[in-house]
């Protein structure tokens, strides 16, 4: 029995020992994703993009929230001056005013991270090309976008940046 247990002990290392060589060729690279999607000239032509298009409901929400904010200064301001009708009227109003602003709001930002979504998946699909191309034309086992540490002659995330602002 103990014979048993030395000779499977003896093949896992053997094995382990083995294995160790074929490690050393292994080529392996890294794509720090985060960077790539915030500073590519792809990523930030897509934000600037989304921007524009967004643009003027953004400045038609602010307009909306000033108005709102001028009632109710003017309600602070006036509220016990006026008429209780008056006030009342007011303060419907600016509960509907209120209302307006949210549901405007709500559907912007639904509506932006809606296009900023589709955007990213154009440009992930993009990386994901340059990636692979550079990959095979180097000669990379593996591509990781993932690490703990990442040795930077490993990285290669400006190589895909500059692949992804030349196409």
């Amino acid at each position: 029995m103990m014979k048993f247990k030395q000779l499977v002990v003896s093949l896992i290392l053997a094995y382990a020992f083995a294995a160790v060589p074929a490690l050393a060729d292994t080529k392996i690279g890294f794509v720090n994703t985060e960077k790539l999607l915030r500073e590519a000239p792809l990523s930030v032509a897509a934000q600037k993009k989304l921007e524009r298009e967004f643009a003027a409901r953004d400045q038609e929400l602010q307009k909306l929230a000033k108005q709102a904010r001028d009632l109710q200064t003017q309600l602070d301001k006036d509220g016990v001056t006026m008429s209780d009708s008056e006030r009342k009227a007011k303060e419907r109003d600016l509960g509907n005013l209120n209302r307006e602003l949210q549901r405007q709001g709500r559907e912007f930002r639904e509506d932006l991270n809606l296009r900023r979504n589709e955007e990213l998946g154009q440009i992930q699909e993009r990386a994901r090309k340059a990636i692979q191309e550079i990959a095979r034309a180097e000669k990379f086992d593996l591509v990781v976008e993932q690490a703990v540490y990442v040795d930077p002659k490993n990285d290669i995330t400006e190589r895909v940046m500059k692949a992804l602002g030349g196409k």
